[in-house]
């Protein structure tokens, strides 16, 4: 289990070769859960078959949380990647994590340090109600284009940033952002609160060294 708590801490810095990695908090918006089935992956690539992972939360709104790695050579900023996105349920620090699965996935079948998580072969990460994601993969390629128009996505504070409401119905939105160092697979943690409550998601990147 990664050290999340090590992610999650702006203003933190950690060195590797030559290059200093400064960690901020930027947030990204509120999310919509319709349904309350989150699902985590890249939006460019959808199925109508995808799962949300099997432990849920009450419907409603929730706020969203970027981490951004700047990238320092020589005390000036050289880069930045997206480290993590954060889902936050409750405004309560979380005691204990574990690995966000969805139904058929067995943990006890994964070797040390293998994990389940989504694949990205686009660039870019987002969380979104599952009742989304399944919309999403109905689009056409052109709606799909017209939608997620590179051009409209930022490289700072947050790269890649999108927030757009997909079910006008609902309200339900998807919330992306550029996913660490690119195309990969990344895993989804939930953390727990003392009482055993979910306090957030949370997608690592593997950008921190």
């Amino acid at each position: 289990m990664p050290d999340l708590d090590r992610l999650l801490q702006a203003g933190a810095r950690y060195l590797q070769d030559d290059v200093t990695y400064v960690v901020e908090s930027h947030p990204l918006g509120d999310l919509t859960l319709p349904t309350g089935q989150l699902a985590a992956f890249d939006p460019g690539v959808t199925d109508e078959e995808d799962e949300p992972f099997s432990v849920t939360v009450a419907p409603g709104r929730y706020r969203m949380v970027g981490w951004v790695a700047v990238l320092e050579k020589e005390e000036r900023e050289w880069q930045r990647r997206v480290a993590a996105v954060q889902l936050v349920i409750r405004d309560e620090p979380a005691v204990s994590w574990e690995l966000a699965l969805v139904d058929g996935d067995d943990p006890d079948a994964l070797e040390e340090g293998e994990f389940y998580g989504y694949g990205v072969d686009t660039g870019a990460g987002a969380f979104a109600d599952i009742s989304v994601s399944r919309a999403l993969a109905r689009w056409d390629s052109e709606e799909f284009e017209e939608t997620f128009d590179p051009e409209d996505f930022p490289d700072e504070p947050v790269p890649g940033l999108f927030d757009r409401v997909i079910d006008r119905r609902t309200g339900g939105n998807v919330i992306m952002v550029e996913s660490g160092w690119g195309d990969g697979y990344y895993p989804t943690f939930i953390g727990r609160t003392a009482t055993g409550e979910v306090a957030s998601f949370v997608t690592d990147f593997l950008v921190l060294p």
